[in-house]
C-alpha cells in the first residue's frame, strides 16, 4: 500500500512539473488548519515529512492574514501560531485583513504564477482550488500526508494548452510572412548587383583585349608564354664527396714485400684444412 501511494504522488508531481513548470525547491503554502493538524498529530519536522511526499526539497510559506486568524482563535491555537511564525511569509497585497481562504485564493490568482502547493484541511477550499489550473493540493489524514491527484479540469486544461502550443498564433504567422518578404527582396537586390558586376567584368575584359591589339600592331592576341623548367643539378649538400685513392709504392700488386722497401709485410696464405679422409689415405 505504501509503494502505491508513493507512485501516485510521484506521478502527480511529474504531471505538475511537466505541464505547469513547477521546479525544485517546491513552495508550499500552509494555512492555519494544516499547521494545527501538524502540531496535534506531532508530524515534525514538517518540511521533512513534506519532502518525503514530494521527493524533493521544500520551502514552507504562510501569510499575515493566516497568522492573524490563528491569533484570533485563542489559546488553543497558540502552539500552532508559534509554529506558523517560523515559516516564510508570502506577500499579500491587500491592505485590510481578510480571511485565510480569501487571502489564499487572492495570492494563488487565476493561474498560480508563483507555483505554490497549497496545504489545507478545509474541504471547501480544496474543492475550489481544483478548479484552478496548476494548483496541487496537500492534506493530512491522522498522522499521514497526501497529495491529491490532478482533477479532470486540470488535465483537460493541460491537454488544450499543449495543443495550442503546437499550432502557430496569428502574431507568429504575420512575423513569418514579413520575414519571407524581406528574404525575397534581399534576393532580388542580390541578383541585380550580380548582373551589374558581370557587366563591369565584361567591359574590363574588352579594355584588356584592345590594349593587347595595340601593343602587337595586329589583331592576333598575345599567346601566354609559360616558362619551362630546366633540369637542375643535385643538391651539393646531399652529394657524398668522392674519396681520393692513395697509391703506396712500397707494395706490389701481388701483396708481397717490395724488394727495395724498408718495411716488412706479412703475406697471408690460406691453409686448407685436410679432411679426415685425406689424412687416413695419406697414412696408408
Amino acid at each position: 500500500m505504501r509503494v502505491k501511494k508513493q507512485k501516485r504522488h510521484r506521478r502527480a508531481v511529474r504531471f505538475y512539473t511537466a505541464c505547469f513548470g513547477f521546479r525544485e525547491p517546491f513552495k508550499i503554502f500552509c494555512d492555519g488548519t494544516f499547521v494545527h493538524h501538524l502540531v496535534v498529530n506531532r508530524i515534525t519536522p514538517a518540511d521533512t515529512a513534506l519532502t518525503n511526499i514530494l521527493g524533493a526539497p521544500v520551502k514552507l510559506f504562510t501569510t499575515r492574514c493566516v497568522l492573524a486568524e490563528l491569533k484570533s482563535l485563542g489559546a488553543s491555537y497558540q502552539e500552532a501560531l508559534n509554529a506558523a511564525n517560523n515559516l516564510f511569509t508570502a506577500r499579500c497585497d491587500h491592505e485590510t485583513r481578510k480571511s485565510a481562504e480569501d487571502c489564499i485564493t487572492e495570492v494563488i490568482g487565476e493561474k498560480n504564477s508563483e507555483h505554490f502547493f497549497v496545504a489545507t484541511q478545509d474541504a471547501d477550499l480544496r474543492r475550489s482550488l481544483q478548479k484552478i489550473p496548476g494548483v496541487p493540493v496537500i492534506f493530512g489524514l491522522r498522522n499521514a500526508l497526501f497529495l491529491e491527484q490532478p482533477s479532470s479540469f486540470q488535465r483537460e486544461f493541460a491537454k488544450s494548452s499543449e495543443e495550442e502550443r503546437l499550432h502557430m498564433t496569428d502574431l507568429e504567422y504575420n512575423m513569418l510572412r514579413q520575414n519571407k518578404k524581406r528574404r525575397l527582396s534581399d534576393d532580388k537586390q542580390g541578383d541585380s548587383s550580380d548582373a551589374s558586376e558581370e557587366k563591369i567584368d565584361d567591359v574590363s575584359q574588352v579594355q584588356i583585349i584592345n590594349t593587347n591589339v595595340k601593343r602587337n600592331g595586329s589583331d592576333v592576341k598575345d599567346k601566354v608564354r609559360f616558362k619551362r623548367k630546366k633540369a637542375k643539378g643535385p643538391n651539393p649538400l646531399s652529394v657524398k664527396k668522392k674519396k681520393k685513392k692513395s697509391v703506396d709504392t712500397n707494395f706490389t700488386t701481388s701483396g708481397k714485400e717490395n724488394k727495395n722497401g724498408e718495411g716488412t709485410v706479412r703475406s697471408r696464405k690460406r691453409s686448407r684444412k685436410r679432411s679426415c679422409k685425406n689424412v687416413v689415405e695419406g697414412n696408408a
